[in-house]
């Protein structure tokens, strides 16, 4: 028996798996809100007592980089640390690796319907995949064959610097300096990424706020509030946010693709990437991504994946815990 773990920015999933024919099977999953518990470990407790299970092997994808078995979480003030979860499930291994290579090692994972092509390209056999995802933050990763299989690649390229292709960009450049020391791709591509380019749009037009959009803005999820206005029609900063957003995520994948070198395709992933589909699937997302001067040609050719199980780096944990499962028992 498997214990995975996908810990978000926001909340945690926490599920049991079989393995069975080298996939993994699910057998309990729940959700937890990361603001109501002061550690992963208590989730964990939590969990291990509502199902009542003895636990072989456990791994755990973070949201933030680990570092020799230890994670200091970037948007959660979590220290995680896989030896601490060993003792206390009573195994001699505990896996930890960044939610990036949870969801990487979940796409291999996924069935057919999992996923929704934006570009259909050719993959090469064995290439190299590319993954990146947007909700709390924005997480990269990626899929390399080393010959044998595929293994994931580490990697907190969300936090790389920022770089505007046009005027439009170079001002909201500037309007986030005035917040922000430093900007990163993640301040553009994620959830607080979707708020920051609604309020430089909002200042840029200089029209009030509605009282129903400041309503759903203070009480509710921020950024699910401006993406359904936008798909609504209902207000322009919103609609003009969501439209950069959309672009920024295009671009800033293809960048990743050049980067890895994607010739196996690039995944979509993360939270924000499903509730948004009708904008992914219009020209700008796939435009972006295509731009990229004498090189566009190769990323043409890459084919391009959205991620529509929102349990893929659950998976992915679950998956590499049934790789290291015989250096986790006692």
């Amino acid at each position: 028996m498997i214990l995975a773990g996908d810990v978000g920015g926001t909340k945690t999933n926490i599920a049991s798996f079989d393995v069975a024919d080298g996939r993994v099977v699910r057998r309990l999953v729940k959700r937890y809100r990361n603001s109501e518990y002061r550690s992963l470990l208590a989730i964990i407790q939590e969990f291990r007592t509502e199902a009542g299970m003895t636990i072989d092997c456990a791994a755990f994808g973070v949201a933030g980089p680990v570092v020799n078995g230890r994670c200091e979480a970037t948007n959660l003030p979590w220290v995680v640390d896989a030896r601490e979860i060993a003792s206390t499930l009573g195994v001699a291994q505990v896996g930890l690796i960044n939610d990036l290579e949870a969801t990487a090692y979940g796409i291999l994972q996924l069935q057919e319907t999992d996923t929704l092509g934006l570009n259909v390209g050719t993959a090469a056999p064995h290439g190299t995949m590319a993954v990146i995802a947007a909700g709390t933050g924005l997480g990269e990763g990626g899929l390399i064959w080393n010959g044998t299989r595929y293994q994931a690649l580490a990697s907190e390229g969300g936090h790389t610097d920022f770089a505007p292709r046009n005027e439009l960009e170079i001002d909201l450049l500037r309007y986030l300096l005035s917040m922000y020391k430093r900007v990163s791709y993640e301040r553009v591509v994620s959830g607080m990424g979707i708020v920051n380019l609604y309020r430089f749009f909002r200042t840029r037009l200089g029209t009030p706020e509605p009282k129903w959009l400041k309503d759903e803005l203070t009480t509710g999820d921020a950024a699910s509030a401006i993406a359904t206005a936008a798909l609504a029609g209902k207000d322009e900063a919103c609609r003009r946010a969501m439209d950069l957003f959309v672009s920024l995520y295009g671009a800033e994948a293809g960048n990743l693709a050049l980067k890895l070198l994607a010739t196996g395709g690039v995944y979509v992933a993360g939270g924000i990437a499903p509730k948004i589909l009708p904008l992914l699937q219009q020209s700008t997302f796939m435009d972006a991504f295509s731009e990229k001067g004498r090189l566009s040609a190769l990323v043409k050719s890459m084919p391009v994946h959205v991620v529509l199980n929102d349990n893929a780096a659950l998976y992915g944990a679950a998956h590499f815990a049934s790789t290291i499962i015989e250096r986790c028992l006692p």
